[in-house]
């Protein structure tokens, strides 16, 4: 590198945004993702011994997976290649392919190919990879926000470990917002810049995860803000949300307000009431409340207020509060919107909640009572000298079935726990069940 070009690339460093200089360069400078680079984990291991195999990182924007490929390639012995799949091509691909094959054959050095956005490479194009990440040629570091086994050829798959990055937490944005701002060799230290507690934790809570967006917000934040009498610049909660564009909503998540938002939000739900569990919701979404958490909230109220009455609505929210933990935000506002009116809507019982809360009052009471000697397991040696499982009726053995046998306690018998409501689906319970007993009468069972 001559003296210009150096003086071009200094200048470049400088000018670049925040959040590419805060780029970490070390596995130690990496902030979250230990699931996958914690110092017992595969990942690390492989980078600290130079011996990254093909991989592919999936996870939502902002989350480090152009990071973790620049720490590859600053470890790395090997030759380090990057391109983005938005704006190259296969002749792209060709060059570096042919490159790699000289290094390999003149001085048995390996070369990492570092693709980024690789879902954008239609088939043809991943298809031209294969032969040379099998024959080793080059070692494959792809990053994708698309889910890999959708959107990567298989072949390639099949021959890459995927690590799937999940949404930075709170306190992980946190520690970036505070390197941002106060470091002086590669945040804004210099700027003399100071930011409220208030202001951070709106804007880790507003960031959903991605680093980079809260990042953006803290630059343009003391780059356009005066400084005080103090010589200070001081990002205040109001400056925050100016940056980031998101107007504070009185929320605070230790306070009343929490509550009372989270409560209304529940009973619009069991209320029936769509369009106010969706008001609910939108406030919590446009204070930062954790996607996670409202979740959460969602798949309880599924199963405690509408239950049998439609099973369909826990399969609903479990769903979509595995889809939100992968896609972030703002997309998740979609899926956790189609959950909250689902369930809402959806018939109401509470029948599983109360049968469960009578059933462990009555267990708390009785204590451990005998469970009936016919429904003891039978299958040990010596349990039918015990007379374990004698005199059971096997239910596949009768119509329907069914057979009526005891099968709580003989201290509890006729004891009812579970009363379908007649609500949805429930009603369709209610039949079937007496439908079996009626017809366990007419034959004698």
């Amino acid at each position: 590198m001559d003296l210009f070009e150096y003086m071009r690339s200094n200048h470049m460093e400088k000018e670049s945004p925040l959040a590419a200089r805060l780029r970490p360069t070390t596995l130690e400078e990496v902030v979250g993702q230990q699931h996958i680079i914690g110092k017992d984990k595969l990942l690390y291991r492989a980078i600290k011994a130079d011996k990254v195999s093909s991989i592919i990182f999936y996870g939502p924007p902002g989350t480090g997976k152009t990071t973790l490929a620049k720490v590859i390639a600053n470890t790395t012995s090997a030759e380090f290649k990057q391109i983005n799949a938005t704006v190259s091509g296969k002749k792209d691909m060709e060059s570096v392919v042919e490159e790699a094959k000289n290094l390999q054959g003149m001085y048995g050095k390996k070369t990492i190919l570092f693709i980024d956005e690789i879902h954008r490479f239609n088939k043809g194009q991943q298809d031209y990879l294969l032969p040379f990440v099998e024959d080793g040629t080059l070692v494959l570091v792809g990053a994708t926000t698309e889910n890999p086994y959708f959107e990567v050829n298989g072949a390639l798959i099949s021959r890459s470990i995927v690590f799937e990055l999940r949404p930075l937490e709170k306190d992980d944005i946190k520690q970036l917002i505070r390197r941002a701002v106060y470091d002086k060799e590669k945040g804004m230290g210099a700027y003399d810049a100071m930011i409220d507690e208030d202001a951070m934790e709106f804007l880790a809570d507003l960031s959903g995860g991605d680093a980079r967006h809260a990042l953006n917000a803290v630059e343009l934040g003391i780059m356009t803000t005066e400084r005080s009498g103090d010589g200070k610049i001081h990002i205040t909660t109001e400056v925050a949300s100016e940056c980031i564009q998101k107007r504070v909503v009185r929320y605070d998540k230790t306070g009343d307000n929490h509550y009372d938002t989270i409560s209304a939000f529940i009973k619009s739900m069991r209320g029936s009431d769509p369009d106010a569990a969706l008001y609910y919701l939108a406030k919590m979404l446009y204070a930062g409340e954790s996607v996670t958490f409202i979740a959460r909230r969602i798949m309880i109220c599924a199963s405690e207020d509408v239950g049998n009455a439609d099973p369909m609505a826990l399969h609903v929210a479990v769903s979509a509060a595995q889809a939100v933990e992968r896609i972030g935000m703002p997309e998740s506002q979609i899926i956790l919107s189609q959950a909250v009116s689902y369930v809402a809507c959806a018939p109401k019982s509470n029948a599983a909640c109360m049968g469960i809360q009578k059933a462990m009052e009555v267990v708390k009471h009785t204590g451990n009572l005998k469970i009936p000697t016919h429904l003891q397991d039978a299958h040990y040696k010596g349990a039918a000298k015990l007379g374990h499982g004698t005199g059971y009726k096997y239910a596949h053995d009768y119509p329907n079935h069914y057979v009526e046998q005891q099968y709580l306690p003989y201290e509890l018998k006729g004891e009812e726990f579970y009363a379908p409501s007649g609500n949805g689906y429930e009603r369709k319970i209610q039949e079937h069940m007496k439908m079996l007993k009626e017809n366990a009468k007419k034959h004698g069972n």
